[in-house]
């Protein structure tokens, strides 16, 4: 069992020293680089824009350090310095040993966690996003948002935590096989309705009213041969001046959604031109793909729980010294991390060679060039680094570094023409 602690926080330290030591990397890098504006965007992005980019990346880097520090302590004080175990001894007070009680268990827990991000929110909001002038979210729109967070957390994660927690209980030792079957239902019915039932209780959603630019979408998903019921626009304006898009939805029922601030930024020829993009990750079965490797993972994540939650020495190395089914829930989320941490950067290089891809395709069945000219834009709006540490974005980035896209997307676009 000592073996068993002293490896938990070996592997905890580890991944915090991982943290730290690719931050402090992004942070030298692109404040060596803040006064070079890389050859390829010299004519495009000024050197004052690109040196606000490498400070706001820098800041928020500093930020990503307090918090993996700050993040590493609450999972010690919770699994070895006994928090889970006395949360868990106050829920049974308060509701009992049974179903109740354990889901209050879990909660409880998630609701320290929750508190103890709300000054990085608090700081990010106002002190970060502020700082560089992207905020736009009113005090009383910031907490209004956190209380519907919590609300939501309280009712549909009590909700999910319940049927997991029932499942453990009922299903006997092969339970993680229900469990995981459960876990991709309850994604599907929460992709499902997001868009419908809880993106709205945030943000308001309008249909695109602009004739020309609906045309210029409907003609691009007929030529794509892609479906979509609506197109949407959301006012991203009253929280951020950061601009994007996104699909949502399942199956014929799929919404395209772009943030008001996007479509004042960009003319409909790049607009057109990064919707394209967008619908390659369907196109090119890069969603299902995914969709895969989450439930393949997840499938490995739930059976090793299964395995783990009948072993008394996990819970005991852990800081837990009665094994219950939350306590099991609520230990192998907050030990996962310290360990699975290994498969972010490989499935990063998948992401990226999606987005290379995605980008082809848009220079295919759109304008390569206006997709670039669109992309320098949004790393402009957005103080997107365009000097990012290889090593830092090799493990993090899920997208291609700047300098790396837009070169090969040039050439692509040249090449098509």
């Amino acid at each position: 069992m000592q073996f068993l602690t002293t490896l938990f926080v070996a592997a905890l330290a580890t991944y915090l020293a991982l943290q730290v030591w690719l931050a402090r990397r992004q942070i030298a890098h692109v404040v060596a680089h803040r006064s070079r504006v890389p050859a390829g965007f010299a004519a495009v992005v000024p050197e004052a824009e690109h040196s606000r980019a490498a400070d706001y990346e820098a800041a928020g880097q500093r930020l990503a350090i307090v918090e993996a520090v700050v993040g590493t302590l609450a999972t010690l004080v919770l699994t070895l310095g006994g928090g889970i175990a006395g949360i868990g001894r106050w829920a049974t007070a308060l509701a009992g040993g049974g179903l109740a009680g354990g889901v209050l268990h879990v909660l409880g827990v998630l609701a320290c966690l929750a508190l103890l991000d709300l000054p990085f929110s608090i700081y990010r909001t106002y002190g970060l996003e502020q700082r560089f002038g992207f905020n736009r979210t009113g005090a009383s729109t910031f907490a209004l948002d956190r209380v519907k967070g919590w609300a939501l957390g309280v009712v549909l994660g009590g909700a999910v935590v319940a049927v997991l927690l029932w499942i453990m209980a009922a299903a006997g030792p092969s339970w993680w096989l229900v469990g995981w079957a459960a876990w991709l239902a309850i994604g599907l019915v929460a992709t499902w309705a997001w868009p419908r039932l809880i993106a709205p209780l945030f943000n308001k959603f309008t249909p695109l009213a602009d004739a020309e630019l609906r045309g210029r979408i409907d003609a691009l998903l007929e030529r794509c041969g892609f479906h979509a019921r609506s197109v949407f626009v959301m006012d991203g304006s009253r929280r951020s001046s950061h601009g994007n898009a996104y699909f949502t939805g399942l199956g014929r029922d799929k919404r395209i959604v772009f943030f008001d601030t996007l479509l004042d930024t960009l003319t409909h020829a790049q607009i057109e031109s990064v919707l394209a993009h967008e619908l390659a990750h369907f196109r090119l079965r890069h969603i299902p793909q995914r969709l895969v490797a989450g439930a393949v993972l997840s499938f490995v994540g739930f059976a090793i729980l299964g395995w783990l939650s009948s072993r008394p020495w996990f819970y005991a190395a852990l800081g837990v010294p009665q094994a219950s089914d939350p306590a099991a829930l609520l230990l192998f989320m907050l030990a996962a991390p310290a360990f699975t941490w290994i498969v972010g950067p490989p499935l990063a290089a998948w992401s990226r060679r999606h987005e290379y891809e995605a980008d082809a395709f848009a220079a295919r069945h759109s304008d390569g060039a206006q997709l670039a000219t669109a992309l320098v834009q949004l790393y402009r709006d957005n103080a997107t680094t365009l000097t990012p540490d290889h090593l830092y974005s090799g493990f993090h980035d899920s997208h291609p570094d700047p300098v790396s896209r837009i070169a090969r997307l040039r050439a692509t676009a040249a090449a098509a023409g």
